[in-house]
C-alpha cells in the first residue's frame, strides 16, 4: 500500500447526503476481480447520459474539476452494500481522500484497508471547502491530522492504529510479511507427514 503522509491536491464538491455504494459503482460493473479499471465507472449513472456521453451538468465532468483528487461530500457517505469495489473505484479514478460528514462503517473500513483516507469534518468546514476555487489546492497532513487551505487549518480525528498503517504504507499483507522470519522458523518446527 502506498504511504499517505502529506498530500496536496485540488478538490471537487459533491455535497450529497447518503451516497451509497451502488451510486459510487453500480452493481453491473462488479464482474472483474482486479482492483484496476473501476474508476471509469465511478458515479456512472450521474457522469454519463443514456448515449454514454459525459453529462455536462455533473461536476466531475467540469473541465476545471478534472484534476481533483480530494472529494468533498455529505453525510453517510458509502452507505448501502459492503462492496469493497466502491473504495477501489474512487481510488482508481484518482482520488486520494474523501472528506465527508460521516461514513457507513463498512465503507470507512474498506477505504482505510485500501489506503484511501476518509476524513470526517463538520458541515460548516465542508461548506467552506466546497466554495474553494477549482484551481486552489488544499493540503492534508496525516501525521499532524490537519486539512489546510490558504486561509485556515482544520483538525480531524483518526484511530492511531490506522493512522500508523497509512503513514507507514502497511496493509494486512505487508504486516504479515513483517513476521516472515518468525513464520518460517515456526514452519520448520512443524512435523512433516
Amino acid at each position: 500500500m502506498e504511504k499517505f503522509t502529506v498530500y496536496t491536491g485540488k478538490t471537487v464538491p459533491l455535497i450529497n447526503d447518503n451516497i451509497d455504494t451502488d451510486q459510487i459503482i453500480p452493481k453491473g460493473f462488479l464482474k472483474q476481480v482486479d482492483k484496476a479499471g473501476f474508476g471509469k465507472h465511478l458515479f456512472d449513472e450521474w457522469r454519463y447520459l443514456e448515449d454514454c456521453s459525459e453529462n455536462p451538468a455533473f461536476i466531475l465532468n467540469a473541465s476545471e474539476r478534472k484534476e481533483a483528487t480530494i472529494l468533498i461530500s455529505g453525510e453517510n457517505f458509502g452507505s448501502g452494500s459492503s462492496r469493497e469495489h466502491a473504495a477501489w473505484a474512487i481510488q482508481d479514478y484518482g482520488f486520494k481522500a474523501v472528506i465527508a460528514g460521516s461514513y457507513s462503517d463498512i465503507f470507512y473500513m474498506n477505504a482505510l484497508k485500501n489506503g484511501l483516507l476518509p476524513i470526517q469534518l463538520s458541515q460548516s468546514v465542508r461548506d467552506t471547502l466546497s466554495q474553494l476555487p477549482a484551481d486552489q489546492s488544499i493540503t492534508i497532513d496525516l501525521p499532524k491530522q490537519e486539512v489546510r487551505t490558504q486561509d485556515a487549518c482544520y483538525g480531524f480525528s483518526i484511530d492511531p492504529t490506522w493512522k500508523e498503517k497509512l503513514v507507514e504504507g502497511l496493509d494486512d499483507i505487508s504486516i504479515t510479511l513483517g513476521y516472515e522470519d518468525e513464520i518460517t522458523s515456526y514452519e520448520k518446527k512443524m512435523p512433516t507427514y
